[in-house]
């Protein structure tokens, strides 16, 4: 499943993938890859990333189920 808030998110930072990767310390393609849905982030670069983008988990990466 896309993860269309990550991206909303780091775009209202105006940032690129590149910059929020170097932020991170993972490369442009693991965020890509988590924005696509290709890729499942650990708990610890899920935190960096709501750290950078003044996020919390749930607003980033909880999913709700579906009724």
């Amino acid at each position: 499943m896309k993860n269309l808030r990550l991206k909303s998110a780091r775009a209202a930072k105006d940032l690129s993938q590149e910059q929020l990767a170097d932020l991170c310390k993972v490369s442009r393609q693991t965020i890509s890859a988590i924005e696509k849905g290709d890729y499942n982030p650990t708990i610890n670069l899920c935190i960096a990333i709501c750290k950078v983008l003044g996020k919390t988990l749930d607003e980033l990466f909880w999913i709700e189920e579906e009724a």
